[in-house]
């Protein structure tokens, strides 16, 4: 499951994590971007100490045989910049989670302050999306429209059985939460279950609207092929 900061995808984890046949991880490449890249993030040290830092032997563990019928990755798109390995995608089936800019903008700022267009993902995203063989894309605002609904449909584009109990799950977090749980996670900890729709688009200062005015042509090419009912 591909996606950007802020968009549904700690949520979708916990669904997923919910499933009685599946097992899930965490951004698994977290500390390898963070090593790669240098940048400065809320709990980098915590998250360096608390992963592995080598892209490649992180791809290992994602191909290698689980018990688990079902294998859900949570995965954060900008993670995936030069010097990770992409060659692993090739044996997965690849799903696009999307949101619309404005609202991962707006959610984003809450967290970490002055975030750029290469932050929230969307261009990379788009270029894993380019990549990917067959791959399947899902709105999370139509998610939060009817849960049921759009995850009956993703399970049927993906090949697995649906389960009722992806609708709900335990208030308090997954026991594989990343490290960084405590900073990111805070509203979807008190949650259990998927929040209702979401409302009108929010405004955003200027600097933030210009960085979602330069998202919007990847997330529009995303979206038109995203499933619906």
């Amino acid at each position: 499951m591909w996606s950007g900061p802020r968009n549904l995808s700690t949520a979708m984890m916990y669904s997923f994590g919910a499933r009685a046949d599946c097992k899930v991880v965490d951004e698994p490449f977290y500390a390898a971007y963070l090593k790669a890249s240098g940048i400065d993030h809320p709990m980098r040290d915590e998250i360096l100490a608390a992963q592995p830092t080598d892209g490649q032997r992180v791809a290992d563990t994602l191909i290698s045989p689980v018990s688990e019928p079902v294998f859900y990755q949570k995965h954060m798109a900008h993670h995936m910049i030069d010097g990770i390995p992409r060659d692993w995608m090739d044996q997965m089936t690849n799903v696009f989670l999307i949101r619309h800019p404005a609202r991962v903008l707006a959610s984003y700022a809450q967290k970490r302050e002055g975030p750029s267009l290469s932050d929230i993902g969307f261009v990379q995203q788009a270029a894993l999306f380019d990549a990917a063989e067959a791959p399947v894309v899902i709105d999370s605002a139509d998610i939060r429209d009817n849960p049921e609904g759009m995850l009956r449909a993703l399970c049927d584009a993906v090949g697995i059985d649906w389960d009722a109990g992806m609708l709900n799950w335990p208030a308090g977090g997954h026991a594989d939460d990343g490290v960084w749980a405590s900073h990111w996670y805070n509203a979807v900890h008190r949650s259990t279950g998927f929040a209702g729709a979401e409302g009108p688009l929010p405004d955003l200062p200027p600097a933030y609207q210009d960085i979602a005015d330069a998202a919007m042509p990847y997330y529009t090419r995303m979206a038109e092929r995203k499933l619906s009912l």
